[in-house]
This record gives structure tokens, C-alpha cells and sequence, in this order.
């Protein structure tokens, strides 16, 4: 295995040491770096950019070579680590000689250096990884100038005295909004505000699942397993990238070859909806999309996305946006000319 250490108190001089020991090619934008890595020890990317409340959001996506362990210096009591993992797994511990949790596929991790001054994050051979880490600041001074910071420092270290280490349940909600992270194409301040709101998103819901977790001994993710969990997530993206589809619940079911009932327990899991509710609002979000950016008219759209009926469509769409999709159109043309 070969270990970096990585000694450094700001993003910026982290990513240069990193640069220096991985190669690649390092970028940086305002406050966000990137490192893209094509070289015998790896292929991929990590990114990473400072926000507001000294909290960093950082991203791999990368594929190593060999096992890669990082060894990152973190001062005692000051920083919170949130982990997820999109797709792969990771290992994280804080020392050669203690234990060590495994974040694996849709699973949070939470790390708070109580008694020791470091994290180490281990990557495995040949394992493709999409995983982020929000690393919150819970300093005496930081706590006491950013009320957030100080509630994390109190659900996290205070009163504890010894490391501590949380690898919690499957959560498909989080995948979906690192996902949009990824999607965000925008510059400048823009940029920057987009990500802030989703990493505050993304937060809350690692800190929620860490309470659910907490009051209940049961799984949150039912009779489902990990594999079965992947499949649902990919169903999702087959039917946001084909809202028109007219496929039957076992239809769709059948496409990942797991049971109508799981694929219903999943999509109650990950979006809170049925299958069935999943697919109507997906269709609503493209109508609008679509009378916002094209020239077609409803009955187009309302074909093209494979309502049943116009009248349905209205119904529905008004239920989600307030008016009708004429009103809407006309709303929207109105805004332009003004």
C-alpha cells in the first residue's frame, strides 16, 4: 500500500501537496482546485472548494491503481468529516494501529477527531470511487462566530473522549443530490452558490440519517440489499432520461429484474413517492422545461411525454405550478416582452 501524508491547514496548500505526491494536473478557479490524475498511479479527478462557515466540500472520482491510503493531519476537536459514498467504497480510521470502518455504496460516514491529529482515508485497488467529504470547521473561534458550526461541535465532540467514528445506513436521497452537484455547469458567484446550497442540502440530510440511525435499531432500507438499492437508482435515471416511457410498474420492474413490491419499497425510500407518482412528476418537471425553452405547443409536449390525455396534464400540472400550462406559457411570454 502507499501512503501520502498530507500536512497542510488550508484547501489550496492540501491540493498542491497532493500534486506533488499523486502528479497530475492541477487547476484552480476562486476558491475552487482541481486535480486530474492519469498516471500509473491513477485515473480520475479530485476536486475540492472552500465555503462559507470554513466548511470544504471535497470530491474524488477516481479510480486508483494500487491501494492508496491518505493521511490528512487534523487538529484534535476542530473538524467534523462527512462522508458518502456514491458509487465504490472507502476506508477511513485515525490511526495505524486503531480500527477502521468501511463507507461502502449510498452509505454515510461521520469522523470527529477527539484524541488523535489524524484522519486516514484508504482507497482500494482497481475499485472505481465516487465519494465526497464536507469537512466542518467546530473550532472554539469558528464555533463561536458560526452558530451551525458550534450545534455540529455539540452533536459531535462534545462531552465524547474518544475518537469518533459513525458509518451509518443506505440513503439513495443523498446520491441523487451529489448527482446534481456534479450536473451544476454554471461560473462565478453562481457556481459557487449553487454548490453552497447543495452541500448545506446534503448536510443536513447526512445529520438527519445519523439521528434516525441512532433512535432506531431497525434498517431504514427495509429488505433491500445494497445491489438491489443500485438497481432502483438506475431505474430512476432511466426514467428521467425517458419520461415518455409507458412501461407498466412490472414492465419496469422486469428492466432490473427485481419484484414490482421492492422496486415500490425503493422508490419509497430514495424520492418518497411511488413508482407511478415518481414518473408523473418527472414528465411535470420536463413540460415545464419544455414550455419554458421550445416552441411547442401543449398538445406537442403533452404527445411527446406521453400523458394519456391533455386534460390530465392540466390537472396535474396546475397541482404542481398553480396555473394551467397555457397560463404558464403565457406567463412566460409576458416576462420576455416586458
Amino acid at each position: 500500500m502507499k501512503t501520502i501524508e498530507i500536512k497542510a491547514n488550508n484547501l489550496q496548500f492540501m491540493f498542491h501537496a497532493l500534486n506533488n505526491e499523486v502528479g497530475g494536473t492541477f487547476t484552480t478557479n476562486l476558491k475552487e482546485v482541481e486535480l486530474k490524475i492519469d498516471n500509473e498511479l491513477g485515473v480520475g479527478l479530485i476536486r475540492g472548494i472552500e465555503l462559507e462557515r470554513n466548511t470544504v466540500f471535497i470530491e474524488f472520482d477516481v479510480k486508483f491503481k494500487e491501494d492508496i491510503k491518505f493521511v490528512v493531519e487534523s487538529s484534535k476537536r476542530s473538524v467534523v468529516n462527512f462522508l458518502y459514498c456514491s458509487e465504490g467504497k472507502l476506508k477511513h480510521s485515525f490511526n495505524n494501529n486503531g480500527s477502521s470502518n468501511t463507507v461502502k455504496t449510498f452509505q454515510t460516514g461521520i469522523s470527529a477527531n477527539i484524541e488523535t491529529n489524524e484522519n486516514h482515508i484508504s482507497f482500494f485497488k482497481d475499485v472505481y470511487v465516487n465519494s465526497t467529504i464536507i469537512s466542518v470547521n467546530t473550532s472554539e473561534k469558528s464555533s463561536a462566530k458560526h452558530h451551525i458550526n458550534s450545534m455540529v461541535s455539540e452533536l459531535f465532540i462534545s462531552g465524547k473522549t474518544a475518537d469518533y467514528s459513525y458509518v451509518g445506513s443506505y440513503n439513495l436521497k443523498i446520491a441523487e443530490n451529489i448527482k446534481q452537484l456534479k450536473a451544476i455547469k454554471q461560473d462565478g458567484v453562481v457556481r459557487t452558490l449553487l454548490i453552497q446550497g447543495l452541500v448545506n442540502f446534503v448536510l443536513a440530510m447526512e445529520i438527519e440519517q445519523h439521528s434516525l440511525d441512532l433512535k432506531s435499531s431497525q434498517n431504514p432500507t427495509g429488505s433491500l440489499t445494497a445491489f438491489e438499492l443500485k438497481q432502483i437508482k438506475e431505474l430512476s435515471d432511466y426514467i428521467n432520461n425517458f419520461p415518455e416511457t409507458n412501461l407498466s410498474v412490472t414492465e419496469l420492474a422486469a428492466k432490473i429484474s427485481i419484484s414490482p413490491a421492492k422496486v415500490q419499497e425503493g422508490f419509497k425510500l430514495m424520492h418518497g413517492k411511488t413508482l407511478n407518482s415518481f414518473i408523473r412528476s418527472v414528465r411535470v418537471k420536463k413540460s415545464e422545461e419544455l414550455i419554458k425553452n421550445t416552441d411547442l405547443n401543449i398538445s406537442e409536449i403533452v404527445y411527446s411525454l406521453g400523458f394519456s390525455s391533455r386534460s390530465y396534464f392540466s390537472k396535474i400540472f396546475k397541482a404542481q405550478y398553480n396555473c394551467s400550462p397555457i397560463e404558464y406559457k403565457q406567463n412566460i411570454k409576458l416576462a420576455a416582452t416586458a
